[in-house]
């Protein structure tokens, strides 16, 4: 059999039960300061066409790094904003996921953080601060909703409500995004986009969506809601079925396995032509 290019994931049940507090402290930690500068956020500028950050961002990026410092100061971390360090194992930090949202006072933002080990997501808590929710999984543990346990979906694809969010700022992927957009819109019941990738997985974790594709995230983008989609009984690979490639390339696909396989079906098929 191939071994893989990464080494096995160091931590057990109860390492990862310790690492999943840490996390989600961190995750209140920075969504505090986001809501805090809800409505009256400072320092906006435009870091590309379309692509915006705050003084909230980075605030939050700061109080996440510190509290993961202060409890797991040995474990590398890598945020959006300021970067830091990639490993085999570490944080990958969102510390304001929909940033758009959050300066057009549109609620659904999420602060995302995740631990990688092993070349795969085990830790996963994303903070809805406007909402007050906080989701959370580790790897083998279930996925929870302010501790209550979460499902995926097992509506039927054609009553599928499927999200998706769109590469506004990559033209170059429009022709391969559009024809499964345009295919998704003739098999499902619907589509969404609600702006914050994160909140789009971990919606579909909780059964409110039925799946989600996007091409080019971040790392610090679907790692951590990866893990509550995959607790919560769904299935998550790239565009081409990889279970382990989306990682790094942001192309995934993440649903219940009936409506995973018909996405898969959109998604390999264009992807194949590439």
């Amino acid at each position: 059999m191939p071994t893989s290019p990464f080494p096995p994931d160091p931590f057990g049940p109860e390492d990862l039960d310790a690492l999943t507090d840490a996390a989600q402290t961190a995750a209140h930690a920075g969504g505090a300061i986001v809501l805090e500068g809800f409505g009256n956020a400072e320092g906006v500028r435009e870091k590309s066409p379309g692509d915006w950050v705050s003084d909230v961002d980075t605030g939050s990026e700061e109080a996440v790094r510190a509290s993961l410092d202060a409890t797991f100061p040995d474990i590398p971390f890598f945020g959006e904003e300021g970067g830091g360090e990639r490993g085999p194992v570490g944080w990958y930090v969102d510390p304001l996921d929909g940033t758009a949202n959050f300066l057009h006072r549109f609620p659904m933002v999420g602060v995302s953080v995740a631990l990688v080990a092993g070349g795969r997501p085990v830790v996963g808590v994303i903070h809805a601060p406007m909402l007050g929710d906080t989701y959370r999984a580790r790897q083998g543990g279930g996925a929870f909703r302010n501790g209550d346990p979460l499902a995926v979906s097992t509506r039927a694809p054609t009553s599928a409500i499927v999200a998706t969010g769109f590469p506004f700022r990559r033209n170059d992927l429009l022709d391969r995004y559009l024809p499964v957009f345009d295919t998704a819109l003739h098999d499902f019941e619907d589509l969404r986009r609600a702006g914050a990738a994160s909140m789009d997985l971990a919606y579909t974790a909780a059964g409110s969506f039925d799946g989600y594709f996007e091409l080019a995230l971040g790392t610090w983008d679907v790692a951590a809601a990866a893990v509550l989609v995959r607790e919560a009984g769904g299935v998550v690979t790239d565009w081409s079925g990889d279970p382990d490639a989306w990682l790094f390339s942001g192309d995934i696909v993440a649903a219940p396995p009936g409506v995973h396989v018909q996405l898969l079906e959109i998604t390999a098929g264009i992807s194949s032509t590439e």
